[in-house]
């Protein structure tokens, strides 16, 4: 749900750039930085209940897969609009749905947001 909410942000300030006259790269990237700004947010919090680890430190990591994302999704939609001729919206969401599944979630479910070890779960869950 959190990578649907991150993307429809993501799309719509794509879009809307784009429509105003921004270059179609352009537009992606500030609609893959926006989309994940919101993705952060709402995973820190819901998706893998991370509130148990200091902010700065996955700040800090998913920056690091984030940084890659955004270079894998604007690579990705250019290459793939240049090649196919397609519009970049449909090239977008290609390859945002190969970018979220083989390394966003990956990622952010094995470094960003892991899980903590057993003994730091028993020890939160006897102090609550």
């Amino acid at each position: 749900m959190s990578s649907q909410v991150a993307s429809v942000v993501d799309f719509t300030v794509s879009l809307l750039l784009e429509r105003l006259g921004l270059w179609y790269l352009y537009a992606s990237f500030f609609g893959a930085v926006s989309g994940g700004v919101i993705n952060c947010t709402l995973n820190y919090r819901w998706v893998f209940h991370a509130q148990g680890q200091k902010k700065k430190y996955v700040a800090l990591k998913y920056m690091l897969v984030w940084a890659s994302s955004i270079l894998l999704n604007t690579g990705g939609t250019y290459v793939l609009t240049e090649l196919s001729g397609l519009y970049f919206i449909f090239a977008k969401v290609t390859v945002a749905v190969v970018v979220g599944v083989l390394w966003n979630y990956q990622m952010q479910r094995l470094f960003v947001f892991r899980q903590l070890d057993i003994r730091q779960k028993l020890k939160r869950s006897t102090a609550s």
